[in-house]
């Protein structure tokens, strides 16, 4: 089943809570999407800008896939973003974030010029991590205490990977 992205818009709104909340179980503890239509109006104008940019994964029949996310994109001679993502329920484990993750990355190095990606993942979130080094990022490190999830701050690994790693650039 082949996957695209596009960016998300004002009309997403009922279908991307709608997925957001039958996945909280699937998404608990790791990340917190915006699952009311207050929230995703937000989360449209956090992402409606040259430093923040997100991606909507559709199957082929428009059904909601996942979200990715690049954000603090910086330009200059750094050209990184750090990438976040999430799956939505029913259409996780068959291999469509992989395809939807894969597009967003050769678009990355690809029109939007970036050259490093770096993805921050909880220690104990092994389907993430094997996901991310299934694309080729390495493991670079482990910062305590990383980022405010869920009330508390939660430690994670960096995982990268750079525009030279790329096969499909």
């Amino acid at each position: 089943m082949p996957v695209s992205f596009r960016h998300p818009q004002p009309d997403d709104s009922a279908a991307f809570c709608a997925a957001v909340n039958r996945s909280r179980a699937l998404h608990h503890p790791w990340v917190s999407p915006p699952g009311t239509p207050e929230a995703f109006s937000t989360f449209i104008q956090k992402y409606d800008c040259q430093t923040n940019i997100s991606f909507l994964a559709v199957n082929g029949s428009d059904e909601l896939v996942g979200c990715i996310n690049l954000n603090e994109i910086v330009r200059g001679p750094f050209k990184s973003a750090y990438m976040g993502y999430y799956g939505f329920v029913p259409l996780t484990g068959k291999g469509l974030m992989k395809q939807a993750l894969s597009r967003v990355i050769t678009e990355a190095f690809g029109p939007l010029g970036l050259h490093r990606l770096e993805a921050n993942i909880q220690p104990d979130n092994e389907a993430s991590i094997g996901l991310v080094r299934s694309l080729g990022f390495r493991h670079e490190g482990f910062s305590p205490r990383y980022l405010f999830i869920e009330g508390q701050w939660r430690d994670h690994e960096r995982y990268a990977i750079t525009a030279e790693d790329w096969p499909a650039k």
